[in-house]
């Protein structure tokens, strides 16, 4: 059995374009998603980039979003396989009930949920043997804890990726699920 955990604001749906369309009504600023190259968003001060986050966190934002092609087929996959999913999201705790939700309503098949941070760590301490995540400083971290990291390509996370061939990086969630096969080959028979 592989423990996977799965982060969902861009890797289980399209995030970038609800954060872009907040920080625009927000803030008045605009943010294409092919400029954010590196992690940090150096256009919002660190209190404008609180409020965006909240604003597309809330519950109806939550609510509205639509999965990634392919995402629930193959989560659902592994699971049918014996394949443990946790999913884990830096998303405050009180979102639980709203994201435990979104997924039941796209039909994306978990075995836990948490809500909270410190992500890696958590990893670690529930045994997880993959992590498939977004955020350069969680692969990275991920890489360090000895768990195999992976993602789906974004502007944001393509040059880490580049350095750490370590790292699996795929365009969609069926690729992603071949490249991680590769590695973990019980994965494979989902």
């Amino acid at each position: 059995m592989v423990l996977v955990a799965i982060d969902v604001d861009s890797t289980l749906h399209d995030y970038w374009e609800q954060f872009r369309q907040a920080a625009a009504l927000l803030h008045g600023v605009d943010l294409p998603y092919e400029d954010q190259t590196d992690w940090a968003v150096d256009a919002l001060s660190r209190h404008q980039l609180a409020a965006v986050i909240e604003h597309t966190h809330d519950d109806t934002r939550i609510s509205e979003a639509l999965p990634y092609e392919g995402a629930a087929d193959v989560i659902n996959g592994w699971r049918r396989s014996g394949h443990f999913v946790l999913i884990t999201t830096h998303r405050r705790p009180d979102a639980h009930d709203v994201t435990a939700r979104w997924l039941g309503d796209h039909g994306i098949g978990f075995d836990a949920l948490r809500c909270g941070y410190e992500k890696v760590i958590h990893c670690q301490e529930v045994g997880a043997h993959v992590l498939i995540d977004d955020s350069p400083t969680n692969l990275t971290a991920a890489l360090a804890a000895g768990l195999t990291p992976a993602t789906i390509a974004h502007p944001w996370n393509a040059e880490l990726s580049a350095r750490e061939p370590a790292i699996v990086i795929a365009d969609d969630w069926a690729a992603l699920a071949e490249r991680l096969a590769e590695r973990h080959p019980e994965l494979a028979s989902s």
